[in-house]
């Protein structure tokens, strides 16, 4: 057995049909087929049922690529282990964070660590927790920064800071010189620009709003922070953003509600078993240094 067996394998599998899997691993279909019987032949087990019109796997076909799989990525670790220099001279950083943390929080992170490593290549996307924690799982990445709850038991969470957000307008809104908190009922009346229903933040706003029975009047929704900033600079709408955003912006205002909405604690995340590189080891000790400049820190709050 070779590693291409596992490979052509689990290509098989996953397209349940030898042409368009040989299309992928751009190899003949005879290749390929004669790949799968000496893989089956060492094994002296059968593991694609060829008798349909698609190609399945046998159950000892579902065993088996279960730990190949396994296999493969836990020999692509390794090979980054090998080529992963100590002094940080050079390496790869695989990062991806919720997309309310662009607005703030990665500018200054990434700033502080190339400067730091600049022969380090940082890879950062922006995804929702549910997919950062699907492919921390999957060891398509090597860390994620994102929220505290419930998390996939691969995953590993290690609180940072905790974030407040607020009710934002512009500064010329009626609301910028209330002279005391806005009761939450108010909202009501209050027409909103808000993030997207794909968002965590969108979603922990509309939970604040439905325990005080409050039905929003959702005028616009965004797939960008930045658009929301743009848009309620604009007009008359409010909107909901970390402090840490309003902070930067002159021309608006965080209005005070009651009751509060609730603050969360922003956590990093990694893959529990995986093997941490030394670029993955200094972004996090950086990331837990700079956390209190984001606001309160566990230990803050002790």
């Amino acid at each position: 057995m070779e590693l291409r067996h596992l490979r052509y394998l689990l290509a098989v599998a996953e397209h349940a049909n030898f042409t368009r899997a040989a299309e992928a691993l751009h190899v003949s279909q005879p290749t390929l087929s004669q790949q799968i019987r000496q893989l089956e032949s060492s094994l002296q087990v059968q593991l694609l049922d060829r008798s349909g019109r698609t190609v399945r796997l046998t159950d000892a076909g579902q065993a088996y690529t279960h730990y190949a799989r396994q296999a493969l990525r836990d020999l692509a670790a390794a090979e980054r282990a090998v080529r992963d220099v100590q002094d940080l001279s050079r390496g790869t950083l695989r990062l991806a964070v919720t997309p309310t943390f662009t607005a703030y929080l990665i500018g200054p992170l990434v700033e502080d660590f190339h400067a730091r490593h600049p022969g380090i290549t940082l890879d950062v996307r922006e995804m929702t927790q549910d997919r950062i924690e699907s492919e921390l799982a999957a060891d398509q990445l090597d860390l994620g920064i994102a929220f505290s709850g419930a998390h996939l038991p691969a995953v590993t969470a290690t609180a940072l800071f905790t974030e407040h957000l607020g009710l934002v307008v512009a500064s010329a809104h009626p609301y910028a010189t209330s002279p005391g908190p806005l009761p939450v009922r108010d909202l009501g009346d209050q027409q909103l620009a808000l993030l997207s229903p794909d968002f965590a933040t969108r979603h922990h706003i509309d939970r604040y709003l439905a325990e005080h029975r409050v039905r929003p009047r959702v005028a616009i929704e965004a797939n960008s922070v930045n658009a929301l900033v743009a848009i309620v600079r604009r007009t008359g709408l409010a909107t909901v953003l970390p402090d840490a955003i309003t902070r930067e912006q002159p021309h608006l205002r965080s209005v005070p509600v009651d009751p509060p909405l609730p603050s969360r604690t922003a956590t990093l995340l990694r893959r529990d078993t995986a093997y941490q590189s030394a670029a993955a080891r200094s972004f996090s000790d950086l990331a837990q240094h700079l956390a209190h400049t984001f606001g309160p820190t566990p230990d803050d709050l002790v």
